[in-house]
């Protein structure tokens, strides 16, 4: 914490603010992202960011895992030398510029660079990756949660997949797990990232979140002990099954075994967990509304996302808040990016693109995806982040599971996570 204050104070000499800022013609530009996708997207975008402005890209691409991009990023900036263009934050990480004026002093305010976009947007995904009013990246995503669910085994249970409540589909669920031994959704209880995140998406959904627009924490509100002791019931009752991640072997046994029927994830987790995981059942899943929450909130949650910014007081400054502009606002881009990378749309008006809504998804039995994400994006709710979060993952994480495991009750759980994190980021 101590670091991360004096940081704030050295960044304030590291800019090149009094290098020769390029206006035109070919730019050597420095390209960060942790992910092979967005590579291959922006290098698709660059004929559109080259149309009408005065710049040609040539783009030096780094790529670096998601959390060690942005420690590079900052450990450069006090350097004076070294920094990118452009830098793709992933959510978790980007809370990391939120102390102190970190995000004001490197990277570029894009406020006025949406505003011809604000009846578009989606409001709700700029709240991520803002700071006291100023938009520091533009998010590639708009990462709703659905239900995943196996078609073909509901239709054997018959179960239908419109459960109408969370309390219904729990009905559901405990007496499919005592009779048949099988659950509807899992949980992550190794990675203390993900079991907050998984958390997190029901607690969205239900009309609460786990920090307000100052950072603060709001654990301890009606939403959030509801929302935990849903889950409670769920994995005491095994309606819910515990995995290490939601991601590797543990959650890819109980898929393939069929023992797994449904989970709760966003929409990128088709590409990113479901297929991965059990490419032999194409053809079996399909995906669905969640159901809602009967004491209120969304029809839905919302779960990562990547922003990407342009660097300030660099010669490139411009340039590169060109690209991420055309690229990320480019309605054309925003359709190339659902369909190469599966990331949802943020703007507003590409959901009813007649290109998107007549997609079908071989994988998910010929599903016409959009229909649904279209249906529900109206209902998006906002995440407000905190540059403490890694310290909430740590002391929720384990406060959940003592709840779980029924050694604190729900209220107790969420009250002492708040005053261990209220302790810790204090310290």
């Amino acid at each position: 914490m101590a670091a991360g204050t004096a940081l704030t104070g050295a960044l304030s000499a590291c800019g090149s603010g009094d290098a020769t800022e390029i206006t035109s013609g070919t730019v050597a530009l420095d390209f960060w992202t942790h992910d092979d996708g967005y590579i291959k997207f922006f290098e698709g975008a660059v004929p559109v960011a080259e149309k009408g402005s005065p710049f040609d890209y040539d783009l030096r691409v780094t790529k670096i895992a998601a959390a060690d991009l942005v420690t590079k990023l900052i450990a450069q900036a006090v350097a004076g030398t070294g920094t990118p263009d452009v830098a793709g934050l992933e959510i978790g990480a980007f809370s990391r510029m939120l102390r102190g004026e970190i995000a004001p002093e490197l990277l570029v305010d894009l406020t006025q660079d949406v505003e011809p976009f604000t009846d578009d947007l989606i409001s709700a995904r700029l709240t991520p990756f803002s700071k006291d009013g100023a938009l520091y990246a533009l998010d590639s995503d708009t990462p709703v949660t659905v239900l995943y669910h196996r078609a073909d085994e509901f239709d054997r249970l018959g179960i239908d997949a419109d459960f109408g409540t969370w309390e219904d589909f729990a009905d559901v669920g405990r007496t499919l797990a005592e009779k048949k031994g099988l659950s509807l959704g899992a949980f992550a209880v190794n990675d203390p990232g993900g079991t907050v995140q998984c958390f997190h998406i029901h607690l969205l959904q239900r009309g609460g979140d786990l920090f307000d627009a100052d950072g603060a924490p709001t654990l301890q509100s009606p939403e959030a002990e509801e929302t935990l002791a849903f889950l409670v019931d769920g994995v005491q009752s095994g309606f819910l099954t515990t995995v290490a991640d939601m991601y590797g072997p543990s959650i890819q046994s109980g898929l393939k075994a069929g023992k797994i029927l449904a989970v709760n994830m966003p929409s990128w987790y088709s590409s990113y967990g479901i297929q991965p995981n059990v490419p032999e059942q194409s053809g079996k899943w399909r995906v669905a509304a969640l159901p809602v929450f009967a004491g209120g909130g969304h029809r839905t949650g919302v779960g990562g996302g990547t922003g990407f910014a342009a660097l300030t007081d660099k010669p490139a400054t411009a340039a590169a808040r060109n690209l991420v502009v055309k690229g990320y606002l480019d309605p054309d881009q925003q359709i190339a990016r659902y369909k190469d990378l599966g990331y949802l749309p943020t703007l507003r008006s590409v959901y009813d693109a007649p290109e998107l809504l007549s997609l079908e998804s071989e994988y998910f039995g010929g599903q016409k995806l959009f229909e649904i994400f279209r249906d529900i994006v109206d209902d998006v709710p906002d995440v407000h982040q905190s540059a403490d979060i890694s310290i909430m993952n740590t002391v929720l994480s384990g406060h959940v599971l003592r709840a779980f495991k029924g050694t604190v009750s729900p209220a107790q759980a969420l009250a002492d996570a708040t005053e261990d994190f209220r302790g810790q980021a204090k310290g």
